[in-house]
């Protein structure tokens, strides 16, 4: 079974595969939050995926989001092609000088703070295992509270776990500096939208850049444009003039695509070889 971001492998579904003979379970993506492992080892399924597919991609789209939020060339792209060259509206800032947190330091987050450091930009980092490639680039490891507290931009590239399910909420919005902006490319689930909606009301949030969304599973990867969205909560983000939602492109270059592509099927191809497998993940325990 070769299954993706949003496709819910459940108990009840990985028992029907393990009844109908199927043996691996290869993921095309890093993430593994949507496969129940533990019934994945208790019917003696593997799982595997493809841990990192290109970290460059997911972090190049990062600063995508911001410069788009940040000098609003969408709003401007299309008044230029009405001929309209007011310059209202369109008032920007420096990235230069600003201090960014990054949340989750791994291969994203750390090249995330690499690019960040280029524009000449004080790094925080937060992560439960510091990375050393991460702190060479010039990243000083803070608490998640200091990280909150002081940084003008948030991006996070932390895996979703119970631990990190609705990482930013209303009480870590309310620790924030009123006007912050906070880019998620990792998983929906890190926020929750919700508590974002009323701190973009209320201004503490001053740019929301999202690639992901917490329910995404019903609208992504899909040409909704002739349908009518069922979805109130994403539908009131999208009526905020400071918020920018992409449709979990993020990974979605060349690169990417056939690495994933390479990765996966040498997955298959070392479990039909017998061979260990290194992109193999457990339930923990195990």
């Amino acid at each position: 079974m070769c299954a993706f971001v949003n496709d819910t492998l459940s108990a009840e579904t990985i028992r029907g595969l393990a009844v109908g003979g199927t043996r691996l379970i290869a993921m095309r993506c890093a993430g593994y939050n949507n496969v129940d492992l533990k019934a994945a080892h208790a019917h003696g399924l593997k799982v595997v995926r493809v841990p990192a597919y290109s970290p460059h991609a997911v972090a190049e789209h990062v600063i995508a989001l911001l410069m788009t939020l940040n000098r609003k060339t969408h709003k401007a792209y299309n008044r230029v092609r009405d001929g309209n060259f007011a310059l209202d509206g369109l008032l920007g800032f420096d990235v230069h000088g600003l201090t960014v947190g990054v949340v989750g330091t791994g291969a994203i987050g750390s090249i995330v703070a690499q690019i960040f450091r280029g524009f000449g930009c004080q790094i925080l980092a937060y992560d439960v295992v510091k990375n050393p490639a991460c702190e060479a680039s010039g990243a000083r490891y803070v608490t998640l509270d200091q990280l909150f507290a002081e940084s003008d931009i948030i991006t996070l590239h932390c895996p979703l776990t119970k631990e990190t399910n609705h990482l930013l909420n209303r009480d870590s919005f309310a620790r924030m500096r009123n006007g912050v902006t906070v880019i998620n490319t990792g998983r929906g689930a890190l926020i929750d939208t919700e508590a974002a909606i009323d701190a973009l009301k209320s201004g503490k949030i001053g740019y929301l850049g999202l690639d992901v969304y917490e329910e995404e599973g019903d609208l992504f990867f899909e040409d909704r444009s002739q349908s009518i969205i069922q979805d109130d909560v994403f539908m009131r983000l999208t009526t905020f003039p400071n918020v920018l939602v992409t449709g979990h492109q993020a990974f979605f270059t060349d690169t990417a695509l056939r690495n994933i592509a390479e990765t996966t099927l040498g997955n298959v191809t070392d479990f039909e070889a017998g061979k260990v497998l290194k992109n193999e993940v457990k339930p923990t325990g195990f």
